[in-house]
């Protein structure tokens, strides 16, 4: 899937400002459920020295993220990131421009309160619910330091910076988020959100920072809603229908080919029982018996790379990847051009093997030629509909991709047997085809969240749909990484809608 969004379930903004008369300080008001967050820093408006403070609270939903890692569906830690995503609000007051925010993780808890008013500040919270500057929350349950309190070590801390002040912010969180996955209910931080400010040295400053907004929980626009979002790279790329005989032309990597074994048991993908999520091997046989496809005589040995961990090795260790999921990889330099690949499990007794299946390879060779290949795709998702449900959550989504100019032979004529090309790097993005709003944007980098996956079959992936606000039409669009090593957004656009 390699994406998963969770949003906000408290936030509000708290508040030093002076009310409209400016005399009193509205340090007793509450802004829970408005749909806007503000943080600004206003100096010399009251007198010549005063200075005005608005800064941010907002807490996760953590626990929904911990029990999704225990049913495997975000990875373990080092294998995702997270990201905290706020959406710009746009208003019609000053701006400002080049300025740091400060993301802290807040020490202790807070309420989000019923205040609305982020005008006059009417709304109070005094002996009331709700969190304000003196406030953590109702009673005399004071802040330490008014304003807020706050961690203040490297791991608990964050900086968003903005050039003309109208941005989204996008922070990569996952130091603390792991922190608050870590052992128990509570792990090593208790989970209360975190605090968006301006830097001390920008709220002392003889200069005003007047007002940067992001859309609250609360807005009525879901997809700007805050959110932690969980990326990761969940690409598969099983090279069964695309395996490659070693050549001096490639690299050491380029030469590995990765194949995947699927245990699909009633319908569903299972661990082997067995093996768990554990190691198996997989050994390689250059033929068969006529009329029989299970391999005959001895193992191939293979060169070292991948699962190979000895010269002249006859044996791939394979491991786990998902639940029902185990992949190998390995070079083939033989000269066979149909091999056959066996899953075993780790016993190299062949009286106490158990062998769970056997894959035919058929060998292709790498070319050079004599012209700069610039090919260009027609691309199609063979099984899309035109609406989907938020209920059916995350759906496969195949493609099916040939050369433009791709001319079929006599036999694929009759056979209809037109393997789709396989893209080694693809990317989808998802978009609201009303406005071209971006609801995921091309996941390329360092996460790689948006990564097509293939097998024999062609290219798919896995896409979340209840993430998507329904009542909308959106789109999918893809970018293929060409032969010159740059990626072209091919012309193509799939939409579909939510209901």
């Amino acid at each position: 899937m390699g994406i998963q969004r969770y949003t906000a379930s408290l936030d509000t903004t708290i508040t030093n400002a002076f009310k409209m008369n400016l005399r009193t300080r509205a340090t007793g008001s509450n802004m829970g459920l408005a749909d806007t967050l503000e943080v600004f820093s206003i100096y010399a408006q009251a007198n010549s020295s005063s200075s005005e403070l608005a800064r941010i609270l907002i807490q996760f939903p953590v626990e929904n993220i911990a029990t999704d890692r225990t049913n495997k569906d975000i990875p373990e830690s080092g294998s995702v990131n997270f990201f905290l995503r706020m959406y710009n609000a746009e208003h019609p007051f000053t701006l400002p421009k080049n300025f740091d925010l400060s993301i802290k993780a807040i020490s202790r808890s807070w309420q989000e309160g019923f205040g609305l008013d982020m005008d006059e500040y009417t709304d109070l919270t005094y002996d009331e619910h709700g969190s304000n500057w003196i406030n953590a929350f109702s009673g005399s349950n004071n802040w330490t330091t008014p304003g807020g309190d706050f961690y203040s070590d490297s791991s608990s801390s964050f900086t968003a910076s903005f050039i003309d002040g109208t941005e989204d912010l996008e922070v990569d969180v996952t130091t603390l988020v792991e922190q608050w996955l870590t052992s128990s209910n509570l792990g090593s931080k208790t989970n209360y959100g975190f605090g968006i400010k301006f830097f001390d040295a920008q709220e002392g400053e003889t200069r005003s920072y007047y007002t940067k907004k992001f859309f609250a929980r609360s807005s009525e626009f879901v997809l700007k809603r805050p959110s932690i979002e969980a990326r990761w790279d969940s690409s598969e790329k099983d090279d069964s229908g695309n395996f490659f005989l070693s050549s001096s032309l490639a690299t050491g990597t380029e030469n590995l080919n990765t194949i995947y074994l699927y245990n699909n048991i009633r319908g569903r993908l299972r661990n082997i029982p067995s093996v768990k999520q554990g190691n198996l091997l997989v050994s390689v046989y250059s033929g068969s018996a006529p009329g029989n496809t299970e391999p005959t005589g001895d193992k191939i040995t293979l060169p070292v790379g991948g699962g190979v961990v000895a010269n002249n090795d006859v044996n791939v260790t394979g491991g786990y990847v998902s639940p029902g999921v185990y992949s190998a990889s390995f070079a083939y330099t033989g000269s066979a051009t149909t091999i056959f690949a066996v899953w075993h499990n780790i016993s190299l007794d062949q009286d106490e093997r158990t062998e769970f299946h056997t894959a035919s390879l058929t060998v292709k060779t790498f070319d050079s030629v004599d012209y700069n290949p610039s090919p260009r795709y027609i691309t199609k998702i063979t099984n899309l509909k035109d609406t989907y449900s938020r209920d059916e959550k995350t759906t496969r989504f195949r493609l099916y991709v040939r050369e433009k100019d791709w001319s079929p032979n006599n036999y694929t004529k009759v056979t209809s047997n037109v393997p789709s090309v396989v893209i080694d790097d693809a990317y989808y993005k998802v978009f609201r085809t009303i406005d071209d709003f971006e609801v995921v944007a091309y996941g390329r980098g360092t996460t790689n969240h948006t990564r097509l996956s293939y097998d024999q079959s062609g290219s798919y992936f896995d896409f979340p749909i209840d993430i998507l606000e329904s009542g909308f039409m959106y789109a999918f669009k893809f970018i293929y990484r060409m032969p010159d090593g740059n990626y072209r957004e091919q012309t193509e656009t799939f939409k579909f809608r939510v209901d």
